[in-house]
């Protein structure tokens, strides 16, 4: 047994969140964590979304987007989209570790720096915390990779983008972030919890690209599918 596991086991167990029995697993079991909606399909290595061969989709090929690659961990569907909403509105805080370690165990290259997906301040104020920024630090500390936590803003209160038709959230979001540092020859990586239409991630990107940014992939824990509920 490597120290890890001694460690672990040494632990107390807790009830897992999804079926109750106990767990040291952390927020759940082994056997819910085989259930979840893990993003094994092959997809656009762009957007993420699901392709022939995981063959870069038509989409990202007729207008590619302003970041290079997406790494999804999930797809957002039942029970993975419930834990996710219970993190952002039910402040479910302990979820943050178990999102971050899933992230960092499916990072193969290293980017230079990390950003978290900015929120307005007075969203920030209505909700208390940044579930992106919580989960980006998490992820940063596990792969010791410096995270730029205050580089990024969101200049512009946009209505939440779940809560429009998909043709207005292009609209929505134009020119709703500012990068204030110079990331010049940088390959940035952006983390995110959920990606749906990929419009707030690629104008994040956009701010990055114009604070020359060689490079920017996105990290996100759920990726919506078509049919999936978005």
């Amino acid at each position: 047994m490597n120290i890890r596991a001694h460690i672990e086991h040494a632990l107390p167990a807790q009830p897992c969140l999804l079926c109750g029995t106990a767990s040291r697993n952390g927020a759940w079991c082994l056997p819910c964590d085989t259930a979840l909606p893990y993003l094994t399909a092959p997809h656009c290595p762009v957007c993420a979304l699901p392709t022939l061969n995981g063959a870069t989709c038509g989409r990202c090929l007729k207008r590619a987007p302003q970041f290079d690659r997406t790494m999804a961990v999930f797809a957002y569907a039942f029970p993975l989209d419930r834990m996710v909403q219970a993190l952002k509105f039910n402040e479910q805080l302990f979820l943050i570790r178990q999102f971050a370690n899933k992230l960092a165990q499916r990072i193969e290259a290293r980017p230079d720096c990390i950003v978290a997906m900015p929120l307005h301040p007075a969203r920030l104020r209505e909700r208390g915390f940044n579930q992106s920024l919580e989960l980006a630090r998490q992820v940063a500390h596990n792969l010791k990779i410096p995270l730029l936590s205050h580089v990024c803003q969101r200049i512009r209160d946009t209505p939440p983008q779940s809560a429009l038709p998909w043709k207005e959230r292009g609209k929505n979001m134009r020119k709703a972030f500012t990068c204030t540092a110079d990331l010049s020859g940088k390959h940035v990586a952006v983390v995110d919890d959920v990606m749906t239409s990929g419009v707030s991630v690629n104008e994040l990107a956009r701010a990055l690209r114009q604070a020359n940014a060689r490079e920017v992939s996105a990290w996100i824990v759920a990726r919506t599918l078509p049919h999936s509920g978005l």
